[in-house]
């Protein structure tokens, strides 16, 4: 059984939204187990992450980054890079914000950098927009074109789990199911030879 860990911050229920519908996707994969966990909560014993064999990374965009808790989850797994402990784990990284573009590739961005630090093996979003086959764009999954990781738009002031569209929602779910599905086929902590 492999452990995936969904760890995010959202300070509006919109990025718990689609931390929830990328856990729900991965627990369809048989033999990962998924837990959802803040990042805040984490924050204070980050050895917590040496349970799991893999990472999906989500925060609301803020000024082109990632939150300020999410930062400071980061922050304090500074002495697990000493020891190079996360290093083979899986990761992936997923955004929210209310524009389409609203810079969210700066945020994917620095949670790729972030898991190479550590070096983690890094799982980009592989799902074809669908408006491509004649599919609305407001239903397509990977509507907004992110093959980093995942993105997701949230709209200004609407009533919660009607924030998205479908099509964001349904990529979620396909997202969680596709860094699950890549955590089973990957030997966890596994280490190459090198020939002298």
């Amino acid at each position: 059984m492999k452990n995936l860990a969904v760890i995010y911050h959202g300070a509006h229920g919109n990025t718990a939204r689609i931390a929830q519908l990328i856990a729900e996707g991965a627990a369809t994969v048989a033999g990962v187990q998924v837990t959802l966990l803040r990042a805040e909560d984490l924050t204070p014993a980050p050895e917590q992450l040496l349970a799991f064999d893999g990472f999906v990374f989500g925060s609301p965009t803020y000024l082109g980054g990632v939150s300020a808790p999410f930062k400071a989850f980061m922050d304090a797994t500074g002495r697990l890079w000493k020891s190079h402990a996360l290093k083979g784990k899986l990761a992936a990284g997923f955004t929210v914000s209310a524009l389409p573009s609203g810079d969210k590739q700066s945020t994917l961005t620095s949670m790729f950098v972030f898991a190479m630090q550590h070096g983690m093996v890094w799982v980009g979003n592989a799902i074809l927009p669908e408006q491509h086959a004649g599919v609305p764009y407001e239903e397509a999954a990977n509507r907004l074109g992110s093959w980093s990781g995942l993105m997701a738009q949230a709209g200004h002031s609407s009533p919660e789990g009607s924030a998205f569209a479908p099509g964001d929602l349904k990529t979620a779910r396909m997202f969680g199911a596709h860094v699950a599905g890549s955590l089973v086929c990957m030997a966890c902590g596994a280490t190459a030879e090198v020939a002298p």
